[in-house]
């Protein structure tokens, strides 16, 4: 009797879970752990494991009653929307599954023409409101936390030239929604030395499945070589070095990403996506060529993810200028 043919849709890719991205379900082969880092390591080992992976995930960097807070008062200005779930605390960030998800669009992720609005009309309190957090005094104290620019300027070194860039990109993604495609920061950061560190902070639980963070294996060195092949390309066809600079110029997608669908990227360069569950107060720390994506949110609970994305410069070196404001629509990066 033949053996009886498995569906690719039945196969977990990692720890018996499906982890689907823009694309369709990574396979086994195209997943991989991300390596888990203490703060408390000798700061010489930190540095090396950044170096050598373009990477570091921190486990519990952050006091996680600071992160839960500020992940409470987001949902509590988005509450009014209707994006949660009736009955529930907003700290859970429970969707409301009665909703159509689509009507609850992420921002910030890439949209076509240099970070449009998302969402059609019935989307637009709800996206309000998201891209009014940006601007909340809360926010803006959470994004300057001590501990996270401390670590950092420690880090690397910078000091009292550590200086946390204003433009943000504080991200939700309810579940069923699309995730964000495959990029590497200095793409939008190329007004300036490609020095920046970016801190990608989860503002709650995300499970496996809950559409965080993943990361190509030694996606570092692969970004620094395609950004090589940008300006090659840009020379070739005659770009100016402003055009150059931009993110959304005539070489790149109009999103300004590399690809839309990680399962395909991984296929071409045969590299896989290395992955894991977060909790509050972790972080992960990634140089500016460290090629990255997200999952789709299937969270088993309908938990919205969210998370932010802060960028770090050394001040007394140039940096982009144009993340020199609070994050709006259309800004071109």
């Amino acid at each position: 009797m033949p053996h009886a043919v498995i569906a690719e849709q039945d196969v977990p890719s990692f720890l018996g879970e499906r982890l689907f991205v823009n694309d369709g379900l990574l396979r086994p082969d195209q997943v991989g752990q991300l390596t888990v880092s203490s703060p408390d390591m000798p700061m010489d080992d930190i540095r090396r494991r950044f170096n050598e992976d373009g990477y570091i995930f921190l486990k519990g960097l952050l006091p996680k009653e600071d992160v839960l807070k500020a992940r409470e008062e987001y949902f509590k200005m988005l509450s009014p929307s209707g994006v949660l779930k009736p009955g529930t605390e907003p700290v859970e960030g429970i969707f409301d599954s009665d909703n159509n998800a689509a009507d609850f669009p992420g921002i910030g992720a890439g949209a076509a023409g240099g970070n449009g609005r998302p969402g059609e009309e019935t989307a637009g309190k709800f996206v309000d409101l998201a891209l009014e957090a940006h601007y909340a005094d809360w926010y803006h104290k959470f994004c300057a936390h001590p501990v996270l620019k401390g670590f950092i300027a420690r880090m690397t070194g910078w000091e009292d030239d550590t200086l946390g860039v204003r433009r943000s990109l504080l991200r939700n993604n309810t579940p069923g929604n699309k995730a964000i495609g495959v990029h590497y920061d200095q793409i939008f950061l190329r007004h300036g030395e490609p020095t920046s560190v970016t801190a990608w902070v989860p503002m709650g639980d995300v499970s496996l499945t809950g559409g965080g963070l993943i990361y190509l294996e030694n996606g570092h060195t692969l970004g620094r070589e395609v950004e090589a092949d940008f300006n090659r390309k840009a020379d070739e066809s005659g770009l100016t070095e402003e055009e150059k600079k931009y993110a959304f110029n005539q070489n790149m997608l109009s999103t300004g990403l590399l690809a839309d669908g990680p399962r395909e990227y991984s296929n071409t360069f045969g590299r896989r996506w290395l992955v894991t569950k977060y909790e509050a107060g972790d972080v992960v720390l990634h140089d500016p060529f460290a090629i990255h994506a997200s999952t789709m949110n299937y969270d088993p609970n309908n938990v919205i993810r969210v998370g932010t994305d802060l960028r770090f410069v050394d001040s007394s070196k140039p940096w982009d200028k144009r993340w020199d404001h609070d994050y709006r629509f259309n800004d071109g990066v």
